[in-house]
């Protein structure tokens, strides 16, 4: 519930005469502590087949150095190592071409499975459409903006939280701490299908609450340690003191923000205050933590959908079909990064994942 203190602060940031409400602002971040609670209840699958013995599968890593698709990787080994297969992890190395060439060793390999693990199945329609000849399952993580299936391209079902929800509670935060009149620069990847609807989100969120969009920047997220410098100071040059926000559809564009910031004499925890719609990197984590350049991570479960991912990859395996589950979506603050695995800087729910799978899978 947002303390009436917050409220009179919010209230009083908007000037005489402004057009929202604290109801307005209100409804906003109670919206977005919907999701900031606990998560100690599984709401996934309690059945499905067991185990399928002996098999090899392989990772496709869109970029190793991108936190989420790191994050995602790690659970991927963990579940692996639980449910007894042998895994393969080839890094894409954050271009079209590292991919492309990802995507051929993997087919050469002849898996009993593929992970497309964070980049645009469209890019790959191709490697894909050999993949699907071949008779080989495929399951993925962010690989376009929808949740399931998607027989026509091969896929058994791609993972994800909502994104949209993601994207919505992100604005509504940075619409709720700015007291109703937010500033905001989108950060989005044009690459990406699911960047994209992520980003179109938040600004069809923001202009709905009645904030301002002042800029909507398509830069690559490969490429965000080069030009997050220097694009950080041509935006503080155009927008000045009316940038009250970031929102970022990953949490990677904010890596390389602060010395920019710092260097124009803004502290850590000033305005523009950045916001990610995903994914709960570790770095954004002790951001968070130390009051440094970012406020809020609408974090993804990283591990938890590695081992959703292979229960799903383990259906498909056995021609059953997908599991239907949603993985739960967590809107980290400085008031609430010390649980659900937030002192090991990560949304790593306390709600028994692990046990469920192993039970499914009679390990």
């Amino acid at each position: 519930m947002l303390r009436r203190s917050f409220l009179w602060a919010a209230i009083a940031s908007l000037g005489l005469g402004a057009p929202v409400s604290a109801d307005a602002v209100a409804d906003a971040m109670a919206a977005v502590q919907k999701h900031a609670g606990q998560k100690t209840a599984w709401d996934g699958p309690t059945d499905g087949p067991a185990a399928a013995e002996g098999k090899t599968i392989v990772v496709l890593a869109g970029d190793m150095k991108n936190g989420g698709i790191l994050g995602v990787t790690r659970g991927v080994e963990e579940a692996v190592g639980a449910i007894g297969w042998d895994v393969r992890v080839l890094d894409g190395a954050g271009s079209i071409q590292g991919r492309t060439a990802a995507f051929g060793q993997a087919l050469a390999l002849k898996p009993d499975g593929i992970i497309i693990n964070g980049f645009d199945a469209v890019e790959q329609q191709a490697a894909l459409g050999q993949a699907k000849a071949s008779g080989i399952p495929m399951v993925s993580w962010h690989a376009g903006p929808v949740i399931g299936p998607d027989a026509e391209i091969g896929l058994f079902t791609n993972v994800s939280t909502d994104a949209m929800e993601v994207s919505a509670a992100a604005a509504q935060w940075a619409f709720a701490d700015a007291g109703g009149a937010p500033g905001v620069v989108i950060f989005t990847d044009s690459t990406y299908a699911i960047a994209i609807a992520k980003a179109d989100r938040i600004k069809e969120e923001i202009e709905k609450l009645g904030g301002t969009v002042l800029e909507y920047v398509d830069t690559p997220i490969a490429d965000t340690s080069s030009r997050m410098p220097t694009l950080t100071t041509a935006l503080l040059q155009r927008h000045g003191a009316a940038w009250t926000h970031s929102l970022a559809i990953n949490d990677i564009y904010f890596d390389f923000m602060g010395p920019s910031l710092a260097a124009a004499g803004i502290a850590g925890d000033s305005k523009p205050k950045a916001v990610a719609a995903g994914d709960g990197s570790e770095s954004a984590y002790q951001r968070i933590r130390a009051g440094q350049y970012q406020s809020v991570t609408v974090a993804e479960p990283l591990n938890l959908q590695g081992w959703q991912l292979v229960d799903e990859l383990n259906r498909a395996i056995q021609g059953v079909e997908w599991s239907g589950y949603t993985s739960p979506l967590h809107v980290v603050t400085a008031d609430n990064i010390s649980f659900d695995g937030g002192d090991d800087n990560i949304f790593d729910p306390g709600n028994g994942y692990r046990d469920a799978y192993r039970k499914i899978w009679g390990k």
